[in-house]
């Protein structure tokens, strides 16, 4: 729970980060081929510090690296469609948008991971939609962010969804448990690193191939800071504590405790940027907070995963 907690103030200050990066006109996509550059070198330079570590990442067979490679191929389409959203939308508004994941891995958690019990997950996905309809809809329409912007904010919780949960059961989560020495699974550190890697040499091909202003003296010096704070936080540190989280605790808990994200996104954004949401944006929030926190509090579920894993 504190790995998650750590991985929630740290992906919240992402948005933070990222809009000096942009003041000092940098785009979204070089913020994230560097992102992803520092995120996955502190990775491998984690990996080595420990025999351990190294033992486990020698460990990885052909299908765990394949594995980890799409899955690393797939978090650029979460970490695209929300960093170039907010080029157009206040973080404190992306913060309650993105945050109807949770609500979405609890669902997908009935299937694919260690379930939720019971049928509230269903509605309380609904209640954390409507949320989103407070959060969005009572914005004034003069400070309305473009349509374009919205959808690609709406994009991301749907594929980082589908990324944490099937990111967990390469860590090992099954509907009986979560990652351990029955369960087996990917050593989180490891694959982790190698995800990353992934993503970041996505990045790479990509900007070379479109020809993206990605090289270091195509960056304004003044964004360095910003995109070198992005990368150690909000992806090195973020990604590793999440996904070592998730692995001790299961996807869909992770993505419970990690409801204090927002909260610290809106107070940050308010405090360095002098963003306000209004009264019915907040009571969107609650909203969706409130759903997450439905989603994931069955009375007995807890239980009754215990005593499953007891019998077995």
């Amino acid at each position: 729970m504190a790995l998650t907690v750590i991985s929630a103030f740290a992906f919240g200050s992402g948005a933070l980060f990222a809009k000096p990066v942009y003041g000092a006109g940098v785009d979204w996509f070089t913020l994230m081929t560097w992102r992803f550059t520092f995120g996955a070198a502190l990775s491998w330079v984690w990996v080595t510090t420990r025999p351990r570590r190294r033992g486990a990442a020698r460990a990885l067979d052909r299908r765990a690296i394949l594995v980890a490679v799409a899955l690393g191929v797939l978090y650029t389409g979460n970490s695209s469609t929300y960093f170039a959203g907010l080029e157009t939308v206040p973080a404190s508004l992306a913060a309650l948008i993105v945050y109807v994941y949770p609500a979405i891995v609890a669902v997908l958690a009935l299937r694919f991971g260690r379930r939720l019990e019971g049928r509230r997950a269903w509605g309380a996905l609904g209640l954390a939609m409507i949320g989103v309809v407070f959060a969005i809809g009572t914005i004034d329409a003069a400070h309305m962010p473009p349509p374009s912007g919205l959808l690609l904010m709406a994009a991301s919780p749907l594929i980082y969804s589908v990324w944490i949960v099937l990111s967990a059961r390469l860590a090992g989560e099954r509907r009986s448990g979560v990652g351990s020495a029955e369960v087996g699974g990917a050593d989180p550190i490891a694959a982790g690193a190698v995800m990353m890697t992934a993503t970041a040499t996505a990045f790479w091909l990509a900007g070379l191939a479109l020809g993206r202003p990605i090289l270091p003296a195509q960056v304004p010096a003044g964004a360095w800071g910003g995109i070198v704070g992005i990368g150690v936080v909000s992806t090195f540190i973020a990604i590793q504590a999440f996904y070592a989280g998730a692995h001790r605790i299961g996807a869909a808990r992770a993505s419970l405790v990690s409801t204090v994200e927002p909260i610290w996104t809106i107070v940050l954004a308010g405090i360095l940027f002098g963003e306000r949401l209004g009264p019915l944006q907040l009571v969107g929030g609650a909203l969706i907070l409130a759903g997450v926190v439905i989603a994931q509090t069955q009375p007995g579920a807890a239980n009754a995963s215990e005593l499953r894993i007891a019998d077995e």
